[in-house]
């Protein structure tokens, strides 16, 4: 297949799916989300996008990254290197809890728009892209994983499966978002999470952590609202 029909392929419009389609990727997303011991897993998911996030702001700060790394207890970490104050690592620390909502956001742009198989192959590149970026098995294996299950439903699935998938994903993304800021609040009631992104915002800008952590939440019902009003059927 030569570079005109492949691009032709992977920009194609796709049939919008069945309006029970959306709501029952929607539910099921949903679910994925709100039940604890399906949240254990699928929580790793939205760590890939948050470490991802402060990875490609820190490239785009022009700050040096150094690696990522995902862990089995669905924690993360991005090692970057530059000045230690200043604009650029302050984007870098505030880009990783806002990442999962905007990736669904940008998701359900793209759904939207019809590009179904435009989504799943931006999402390979982005997987691939991060591969490069791992510095633990365990990150490779989860990246491999996610990236993987992409791979498969674009080379056997349906033009349907392929749609359900998709967008059971950015459902995910998009609901997914909120749920980390909310047990950030959670944890720092309860004492914890003292070095978190919003900690340490807050020792950069002299602003405090629970307005950051309420800027992410906003951040994510934004996302949530506006993506769900481009897939829900009208």
């Amino acid at each position: 297949m030569d570079f005109a029909r492949l691009w032709d392929r992977v920009t194609a419009v796709q049939p919008a799916l069945p309006n029970w389609l959306v709501w029952g990727t929607a539910a099921a997303a949903l679910l994925a989300v709100a039940m604890r011991p399906v949240w254990r897993l699928s929580r790793t998911v939205v760590t890939i996008a948050h470490e991802g996030g402060h990875g490609v702001m820190a490239l785009l700060t022009r700050r040096r990254l150094s690696g990522i790394r995902l862990h089995s207890d669905t924690s993360g970490l991005t090692v970057t290197s530059g000045r230690r104050t200043g604009p650029g690592l302050m984007l870098t620390f505030a880009a990783g809890y806002p990442a999962p909502s905007l990736l669904g956001l940008g998701g359900a742009a793209l759904l939207g728009a019809g590009l179904t198989t435009a989504l799943l192959w931006i999402g390979i590149a982005l997987l691939a892209a991060m591969l490069l970026t791992l510095r633990n098995l365990f990150g490779v294996l989860a990246v491999l994983v996610t990236g993987g299950a992409i791979v498969a439903v674009c080379r056997y699935g349906s033009a349907e499966w392929q749609g359900a998938f998709a967008h059971l994903g950015v459902w995910f993304l998009l609901l997914a978002g909120a749920r980390p800021v909310v047990e950030l609040f959670s944890t720092r009631r309860r004492g914890g999470a003292s070095g978190s992104d919003a900690d340490q915002l807050a020792g950069l800008t002299g602003v405090p952590a629970t307005a950051w952590m309420t800027l992410f939440l906003v951040v994510a019902l934004a996302c949530l609202g506006l993506g769900a009003a481009w897939l829900l059927p009208r």
